[in-house]
């Protein structure tokens, strides 16, 4: 295990140090507790918005990259519906710059109307190109205002509308720096080749003197519990007929995450996957299935998604997947969940060997609890029985709580 140096600024900034000489990079991480659940419903969009802004440059440094790139260095940036990352490697005698770099922005963000107009029509060219245009490309939208009724997750982190990062003016760019950008409102991590006592001292130098705003108390209002399956139809311009089921579960934090986890190797990941067999390789209905979590900090989704083949239908194919589902929970057993562990394990360690991965694992476990956290993961994954995951998969593979989309390309197309 890694030994950690963790501690907090008098500004609120919490800061873990992860020292690792096998490298002459260093990764510096600063993640602020923000993501699109914090938007307003009329507001969408704006933490996206704000992950390219962020590059646009600070009242003192006109081009975030060009000092970073000078230094041999890169980053890069993501949102998720419960933070923003932002991230830079470069080489470990080099990390003022980065620190200078993150400081600048957090203390002096430059708010230039040119720049805003910039990254306001950046983000609805991508907008327009990856959720309107593209086939499927609405899906998100579709299914997460399907599944959520009231909680902010009912938008993606693209924004609910195209209009509201379109009409987002000056003023409420700044409000919302103001409310979430801030050293009591994040956590800055440092893995690589350099000294705790050379990282907390830089860190102090650059960091310190940033003004602490008011701490964020976050109030979201959360989902009803969901007693009833919910359905909806879209048609559009699309290859081939698609189902997307979204069923209700635990959020990340939660016991249930690492059981559902684990199964989704064995629900439709896999060739030996259960949806894969029966309804790929068997009955031949899809030409591809898959699934994944969304790993969000509330109630989360654990979603199943495939592409139809011609003249199956989808009705039929809807019953054959929760039948699958359902038939899956009494074979579980210790040598399935001995295979899905060790299956973790493999991409857990290797995943670490990244430094960039390490680096952000640190602060997320720091916000959502404590970075010694990322340390057990595996031993979390190992913790399952065999009657908790068939627990869990019961719980989560029922019907009531899912939420499905039958996305059907439309027969009647105007004719060349």
């Amino acid at each position: 295990m890694s030994m950690l140096h963790k501690f907090t600024l008098e500004n609120g900034l919490r800061v873990i140090v992860e020292e690792d000489f096998s490298t002459p990079l260093v990764v510096v991480n600063v993640l602020y507790n923000v993501g699109s659940r914090d938007e307003q419903p009329d507001k969408t969009g704006f933490a996206h918005l704000f992950e390219h802004f962020m590059f646009e440059g600070s009242v003192n440094i006109e081009e975030f990259d060009a000092p970073l790139e000078f230094a041999a260095g890169e980053s890069n940036a993501f949102t998720t519906s419960d933070l923003t990352n932002y991230y830079e490697i470069l080489p470990a005698c080099n990390i003022d710059t980065a620190l200078w770099l993150e400081s600048d922005r957090m203390l002096s963000l430059a708010f230039d109307n040119e720049s805003l107009e910039t990254q306001k029509r950046v983000v609805c060219e991508e907008f327009k190109e990856h959720y309107i245009n593209k086939p499927y490309g609405d899906v998100w939208h579709k299914l997460s205002a399907l599944a959520y009724q009231k909680h902010p997750y009912r938008w993606p982190t693209i924004g609910l509308e195209l209009s509201h990062v379109e009409h987002a003016t000056m003023k409420d760019v700044k409000a919302f720096f103001k409310s979430f950008y801030l050293p009591n409102n994040a956590v800055l991590s440092i893995s690589g080749g350099i000294s705790k006592e050379d990282a907390a001292a830089k860190v102090s130098k650059w960091f310190a003197d940033i003004p602490k705003g008011n701490d964020y108390q976050r109030s979201i209002v959360q989902e009803d519990a969901q007693t009833a399956a919910r359905y909806e139809t879209v048609k559009a311009d699309v290859p081939s007929n698609s189902i997307y089921k979204a069923y209700k579960m635990g959020n990340r934090q939660s016991k249930e995450y690492y059981a559902l986890d684990l199964l989704r190797d064995a629900v439709a990941t896999s060739e030996t996957a259960i949806l894969f067999l029966d309804l790929v390789k068997e009955k031949r209905w899809l030409s591809s299935v898959s699934c994944y979590l969304s790993e969000t900090l509330d109630e989360g989704l654990f979603v199943v998604e495939g592409k139809l083949m011609d003249n199956v239908k989808i009705e039929e194919l809807d019953a054959a997947i929760q039948q699958n589902l359902e038939k899956l929970i009494p074979e579980i057993d210790d040598v399935m969940l001995e295979k899905l562990k060790n299956k973790f394990e493999t991409y857990w360690r290797f995943s670490e060997t990244n430094l960039m991965n390490r680096a952000f694992n640190l602060a997320f476990f720091e916000l959502t609890g404590k970075a010694e956290d990322a340390f057990e993961e595996v031993n979390k994954m190992n913790a399952v029985t065999v009657d908790f995951a068939k627990q869990s998969a019961l719980s989560v593979f029922d019907a009531t709580k899912c939420s499905t989309i039958f996305y059907l390309k439309n027969e009647d197309k105007p004719k060349a």
